[in-house]
């Protein structure tokens, strides 16, 4: 158990979407370990609803929600105020990948339409309506899940990679508006890290959490963790951050700014 003085996030309340499981989930502990009150809002009920049993229901709860569809971001919103009197910490997080096909004249306008909407969609609908308790409050912190596909491409799908981009533009744009009533805007841009989502789009067989085996940064000595997200975003909704805002995270141990076959030092 975290002692009072080191509970970085005591008394804020915190939502996160796609919270129940993941990077999701992994972050809804952290911010609860460190004094948070959290909403899981998901649509995956029995997973979601599990970890606020496992996390006590006086700090935790669960709400439905598919963040391609408004009136659920507005009711999970309104929960957490409902139940709590206010929103500190708003986490955008909930994504999906769509299926590799080799060329992009065998991607289906549908699936491409899906992963945005999810994607990008459901971060503009998640800023709106967190902006809209946040802004009478003139106080808060947005924060939205990128990628390393928001810097560059080929890691991954044409529509994760454009999505990803997007969500960059947009965090960016809604910081600067609503840096004007006090409220912080960032994302963060992850590694690929071993949760449920990327086990079945990359085929990776290691456990939850754990970096592939032949997929590594320049970084030696250490693999990334879903924890490692984490902790990114106690910083990021927590008062030691209270100057951050526009800014994307990377958490890639370096594997952005290296070009292998440049590299001159291995």
């Amino acid at each position: 158990m975290i002692s009072g003085l080191v509970r970085r996030l005591e008394g804020k309340v915190a939502l996160i979407t796609g919270g129940a499981s993941g990077i999701g989930e992994c972050t809804a502990r952290s911010l609860h370990r460190h004094g948070a009150k959290v909403i899981i809002a998901d649509v995956q009920d029995h997973l979601g609803s599990s970890v606020c049993k496992d996390l006590g229901p006086a700090d935790c709860s669960f709400v439905h929600c598919d963040v391609t569809d408004e009136s659920h971001v507005r009711d999970a919103v309104d929960a957490a105020v409902a139940r709590h009197g206010k929103l500190d910490i708003m986490f955008n997080n909930a994504g999906i990948l769509d299926l590799k096909k080799a060329s992009i004249m065998d991607n289906e306008r549908s699936d491409f339409e899906r992963v945005l909407g999810m994607n990008t969609t459901g971060v503009f609908l998640g800023i709106k309506q967190a902006a809209r308790v946040m802004v009478p409050a003139r106080c808060g912190s947005i924060i939205n899940t990128a990628s390393v596909c928001s810097i560059f491409g080929g890691v991954a799908t044409h529509a994760y990679t454009c999505s990803k981009h997007a969500v960059v533009g947009l965090t960016k744009s809604a910081a600067v508006e609503l840096g004007l009533s006090g409220i912080r805007v960032n994302c963060v841009s992850p590694y690929l890290i071993k949760t449920p989502l990327t086990r079945e789009f990359f085929n990776l067989e290691a456990e939850e959490g754990e970096a592939p085996p032949s997929i590594y940064s320049n970084l030696k000595g250490m693999e990334i963790m879903a924890q490692d997200i984490a902790e990114a975003l106690v910083y990021l909704g927590s008062d030691e951050s209270r100057y951050v805002s526009g800014h994307n995270l990377v958490i890639d141990g370096g594997f952005t700014i290296l070009n292998t076959s440049l590299n001159i030092f291995g």
